[in-house]
This record gives structure tokens, C-alpha cells and sequence, in this order.
């Protein structure tokens, strides 16, 4: 008789290689770990006072940013539970282009008060329904706390209450040069009877190295930093522009033939016939009135030398994404065909040039009179990595316009929102009976990490500002509503009305929504069933040291 030895509970349900972890494996506290060591990366980074970071991604490529959206965009991130946080962060970017870190860090702090109320005995599903209360009185709430609006597009002071706020958090001492670039790019593409129509792929920014940030400038239309390929480089008068999808080149068969030829005769006259067939295809562009010619794929060499015969300026523009834009600035549509074009694929330009700016060659394609709808921001910079940050603050101001259209209220900056927001979520507790209670004015307590972190990094005692703070905003009053956190003076608080320091209420909104239901969906999650990764083995990059004297 054999002896049937014991095998582990459901060893048949799964393929070899799954791994299952569930609640009594402590599931949940493993998730909060994890999401609390990303929250730890990011929360050092935010504020005007905020630290870099060296990130390397996989290409070795070196990056050197506080911009949280750039961080979880090159960390490659494995976890489950924190990829559900990344998303939710990705998704406030898509949506309103900042505030990213803000819903990593709160989210992360959410899971924190979470992981203290699991150990008093409270059960998740009372958490989470403490959460969702607490986050519905708060984003109602934040309608209450407007103490400021946009009222005009036009008006660059208007704009500049916003964008100081946006650019001072990444760029601090900058603000005044970045938020004039971005305040002026705006205003050439804006359209005032329209706002809606704002699209931030609108503003483009082109980055030369050498001279500071003072020298740069904001150009009506667009800059491509190379020059024309053929003799004729700059026209001063407004032309026809026509764009090629296509490669300009004599079209080749699909099928290969050999041809004999006989004498040198035969061998000129064969050339002559592509020739003529090139020459007439260039005269009949010139004919159409075409002055330029914007070429998205390869220009043949003998196409380029009858395009200077005829006196036609040629742009070889490489990225597709700029031969769209390129057509959205001089009205032109892109020809799969070679040939001559329409009079309505035809577009218009005022004025192409060709300069140098710090050693590199660009071509300057500007409308003058007509209304364009891209304006192009050159930067200029001592080093590459400090450029890139420049652009990705650029990129945050920009995208604040694009908010500030959806909704042009102003909550008050400076931690003074998250401070007044703990005092209401936490009156609102006290009113709520059950033990929802507890976790309504737990989640007030998370509030705190926002100035808290304002204060760490700018090297202030946060206890003290927080005291500070909160004796200020427990005023019935409201009197204490603008008053925020002065990272320069730990002794005296600001403000935020007289520093011009605003936050967009739509973007917190957003955010505080989005940082609690990846909280909660991260909080429901027992159990964690993962299966064996495809493919083989990952080879590692390096061949590791045999011995400790040994080289790598």
C-alpha cells in the first residue's frame, strides 16, 4: 500500500510559477510599504525649495529633475499596488499638467493614517468609507475657499497670478524671466473671443546652449534648428509654402531590370530623361507660385540643384510632428504626390530667415499680420541638464493656462489651503456619528504633510510653522484664510495676496480626487496573485566579479 503524502492546499489551481499573496500574509501593510517608499522619493523633491534627483534610466541616459512626472515616467516601477498610484499621477498630468507630486505624497500619507487605524482594530471597509466622505466635504469645501479669480486672458497680471506660483516651485528666483516667456507665447496664440480653443502643443520651445536665460525670446511661428538644405536661404516677403510628405526624388519601380547600353550616346541620353522629368516637375512648382517647399522625407541631390535654379527655398523637417504643426502655422496641407499643388493645399508665410544663435544655425519661419496658431519660446542655457528642467517648468506654466480655462478660481498657495482644509474636514468629523469618525478626521491629519514638507525642505522648523499656522486659521473669522508658510523667514508668515502666491482650485481638485481613490483602491486589495513572467532569463548587464580583485 503506498503511503499519498500531503500536498499544500489548491496546488493544482494555479501554473507552476504563480505567487499568491493574500491578507493573512499581510498583503495590504506590504502595499503601504511600497507605496510609502515611492511618496519618500517624490516628497523631498516639491516645494520652490524642493531637492533633485540623478535618475539613470535603462538607455543610460542621466536625468537631473524635481519634476515628479519625470521621475515615475523613467523609474520603471514593478509593483502592482504603487503602478495603480503611478497611474493615478500619470493621469493628473494628462488632465491638468501639474501637480503630480502633490497626489503621489498625499495618496502616500492617506495609506500611512490607514496602516495606524488597521493596527487599533478598525476594518478597511470602514476606512474606506470615512475616506470617501471626507473626500467628498473636502472637494465641496474647496469651493468655499476661492479667494481670488482670472478674470481677463488678455491682461498679463492676470495670467502672472497663476504662473508665478506654477514656475516658482520648480524654478525659484527665475520666475519673473520663465513666467514673461510663457506669458507672451501665450498671448500670441490665445484667442480671446475663443479661450477653449487653447492647445498647449501650440507653444513650442526650442533650447540652443550658451548665453542665460535672460537672452531668450518668444517667436510668432516656429523655429527649426537647422537651416535650409539648398543655396537660397532666407525670404523677406510674404510666399507660397507647400509641404511634401513624400521623398522628392525621381520614383523608382518596384520591379529591377538591367539595361544595355551600347555607346556613351545611349548612356546620356537615358540620365537626360530623368533629368527632364525632374526639371519639369520643379518647373511646374515654380509655376504654381511656390517660394518654399517643406520637404518631410529625403530631397534627392538633383532635385535640390533645379530647386535652386527656379530660386525655391528647401526645409527638410524630419519629425512628423513638426510637419503638422508647420501646417497649422502657414495653413498648408501635406502632399503624399509629387507635383505641382493646389491652390487651396498651398499655404502662406510672411518671412523666413536664417540666423545663428550660439554657434548653431535655425530657421525662423514668422507670421506677422496673420493670426498664428503656435508661437515657438528659444531657450538659452549654459548646460543641457539645466535647459531640459527649464522646459519641463515651461511645459508645467503652459499646462496651468490650459486649467485656468476650465475653471478660473484661485485657492490661496503656500500650505494655506491644506491647513484650512484640516480645520473643516476636522469639524465635519466631530458632527459624523460611528466610527467613520475616526477616519474622517484622520484623513484632516494628512493635510498636514503639504506645509509640513514646504517647511523640512526650506529648512524651517515645521513643528513651530505648523503651531504657527494653526492658531492663525482657527480664527472663526476667516481672517487667516491667505495667510501661508514664508520659506525665505520661518519667523513671520505671508501673505499670499500680497506675494501673488495662488493655487488653481480645479487642479487641487483633481488632485485630492485622485490621490483618494488610489488610496481606497489601493486599501481594498487582499490579495495579490502574480504569474511567472514570459520569456527567459534576464541577462545580466555586466559580468559580475569572480573575485574582490578582479576588474568589472
Amino acid at each position: 500500500m503506498s503511503l499519498k503524502l500531503p500536498t499544500a492546499p489548491n496546488a493544482g489551481l494555479f501554473k507552476q510559477g504563480y505567487q499568491s499573496y493574500s491578507a493573512t500574509d499581510g498583503a495590504i501593510i506590504r502595499n503601504i510599504e511600497a507605496v510609502r517608499e515611492i511618496s519618500k522619493i517624490v516628497e523631498t523633491s516639491m516645494g520652490p525649495s524642493g531637492r533633485n534627483k540623478i535618475i539613470v534610466n535603462k538607455l543610460g541616459k542621466t536625468f537631473i529633475t524635481n519634476d515628479a512626472a519625470t521621475m515615475i515616467n523613467e523609474l520603471e516601477i514593478v509593483h502592482p499596488a504603487v503602478k495603480i498610484l503611478i497611474m493615478a499621477s500619470k493621469q493628473q498630468e494628462f488632465e491638468m499638467g501639474d501637480n503630480t507630486n502633490f497626489v503621489i505624497i498625499l495618496a502616500g500619507e492617506l495609506l500611512n493614517i490607514a496602516e495606524k487605524l488597521l493596527t487599533l482594530g478598525l476594518n478597511v471597509s470602514e476606512i474606506i468609507s470615512g475616506y470617501k466622505l471626507a473626500n467628498n466635504y473636502a472637494l465641496e469645501q474647496l469651493d468655499n475657499l476661492v479667494i481670488n479669480k482670472v478674470e481677463d486672458f488678455t491682461d498679463s497680471k492676470e495670467l502672472y497670478k497663476i504662473i508665478k506660483s506654477v514656475v516658482s516651485s520648480k524654478q525659484l528666483g527665475l520666475e519673473s524671466i520663465i513666467s514673461k516667456l510663457i506669458i507672451q507665447a501665450v498671448q500670441l496664440i490665445l484667442n480671446p473671443k475663443n479661450p477653449r480653443s487653447f492647445n498647449v502643443d501650440s507653444i513650442r520651445v526650442v533650447k540652443i546652449m550658451g548665453s542665460s536665460l535672460s537672452n531668450s525670446e518668444v517667436i510668432k511661428g516656429m523655429v527649426f534648428p537647422r537651416e535650409p538644405e539648398g543655396s537660397i536661404k532666407t525670404i523677406k516677403e510674404r510666399s507660397k509654402v507647400v509641404v511634401f510628405s513624400c521623398p522628392i526624388e525621381v520614383s523608382s519601380t518596384e520591379t529591377k531590370s538591367t539595361v544595355l547600353l551600347h555607346n556613351a550616346k545611349e548612356m546620356l541620353e537615358f540620365s537626360q530623361g530623368e533629368e527632364q522629368q525632374l526639371d519639369q516637375m520643379c518647373k511646374e512648382i515654380s509655376d504654381s507660385g511656390v517660394k518654399v517647399i517643406i520637404a518631410g522625407a529625403s530631397v534627392s541631390e538633383l532635385a535640390l540643384h533645379y530647386f535652386n535654379k527656379y530660386k525655391i527655398l528647401v526645409l527638410k523637417v524630419p519629425s512628423k510632428f513638426d510637419v503638422r504643426r508647420i501646417c497649422q502655422v502657414c495653413g498648408a496641407t501635406p502632399l503624399p504626390r509629387l507635383g505641382a499643388p493646389m491652390v487651396d493645399e498651398m499655404g502662406e508665410i510672411d518671412y523666413i530667415e536664417t540666423r545663428e544663435i550660439g554657434g548653431d544655425r535655425v530657421t525662423i519661419f514668422k507670421q506677422i499680420d496673420s493670426i498664428s496658431r503656435t508661437a515657438t519660446i528659444i531657450l538659452r542655457g549654459a548646460t543641457q541638464n539645466n535647459l531640459d528642467d527649464v522646459e519641463r517648468c515651461i511645459d508645467d506654466g503652459v499646462n496651468a493656462i490650459k486649467g485656468l480655462i476650465k475653471n478660473t478660481n484661485l485657492v490661496p498657495g503656500a500650505g494655506a489651503t491644506e491647513i484650512e482644509l484640516v480645520k473643516l474636514i476636522n469639524k465635519y468629523g466631530e458632527s459624523t456619528p460611528g466610527l467613520s469618525q475616526l477616519a474622517i478626521k484622520n484623513y484632516a491629519k494628512c493635510f498636514e504633510i503639504i506645509p509640513k514638507i514646504l517647511a523640512e525642505t526650506s529648512g524651517l522648523n515645521s513643528t513651530e510653522i505648523l503651531s504657527k499656522l494653526y492658531s492663525i486659521h482657527s480664527l472663526d473669522d476667516n481672517s487667516g484664510l491667505n495667510i501661508g508658510i514664508n520659506i525665505e523667514d520661518g519667523d513671520a508668515l505671508i501673505n499670499v495676496d500680497d506675494e501673488v502666491i495662488y493655487d488653481l482650485a480645479e487642479c487641487k481638485k483633481h488632485a485630492i480626487n485622485l490621490a483618494t481613490e488610489a488610496a481606497i483602491t489601493i486599501l481594498s486589495i487582499d490579495q495579490i496573485i502574480m504569474a511567472k513572467r514570459a520569456g527567459g532569463p534576464v541577462m545580466p548587464t555586466k559580468p559580475t566579479a569572480q573575485n574582490w580583485d578582479q576588474d568589472d
